[in-house]
């Protein structure tokens, strides 16, 4: 009897005590751009205090991640937005240099324009900065340069053009990961 009665108590307490609640964690690393769908995200039991995270019952689907969230994180409510609110374009820029290592998707870069200058020297320009890597595909084939790298960005509408307009010269481009950054 007073071992039924002991677990029953100890049951009681261990389910008074968990008070967590089921959240959306990411499943992998969620850049800008990305329309949330169910394979985005998994389902987490965790105790945080109400109003910041984006709780399981309050399907997502279809709303667009506006800044980087890591694997494993909890779905900030201010990470996303309507479709229609979302400014960024993806765009593809390939690589003059390889990247650095510890670029990847979720990594701010800067991105640079290297021209041959009025008597031939190299000349280097900051054409866009603080961009966040969407994804990365190594060049692969025997046609293909063994340092080439197509990055796709994420770039605020208002800084489209001018990365089009650089990207379109005849100079090299450079994506630059900024140490430490990452959103």
């Amino acid at each position: 009897m007073l071992i039924a009665l002991s677990v029953a108590g100890v049951t009681s307490v261990v389910s008074a005590a968990d008070r967590t609640v089921p959240y959306f964690a990411a499943s992998r690393t969620l850049t800008p751009g990305t329309v949330l769908g169910e394979g985005d995200v998994v389902v987490v039991h965790v105790a945080v205090a109400g109003g910041a995270y984006v709780q399981a019952e309050d399907a997502p689907w279809g709303q667009v991640v506006t800044r980087t969230v890591g694997s494993g994180e909890l779905v900030p409510i201010r990470a996303l937005a309507e479709a229609d609110d979302f400014d960024g374009r993806a765009i593809a820029v390939t690589t003059a240099q390889p990247l650095a290592t510890g670029v990847v998707p979720g990594s701010f870069v800067d991105v640079y324009l290297t021209r041959e200058g009025p008597t031939g020297e190299p000349v280097t320009e900051l054409v866009v900065d603080s961009l966040v890597v969407e994804s990365i595909d190594e060049a692969a084939g025997a046609f293909a340069s063994s340092d080439a790298e197509t990055v796709y960005l994420v770039v605020p509408l208002a800084q489209v053009e001018t990365l089009l307009d650089a990207v379109a010269t005849h100079g090299e481009i450079s994506v630059v990961g900024i140490a430490g950054a990452h959103s």
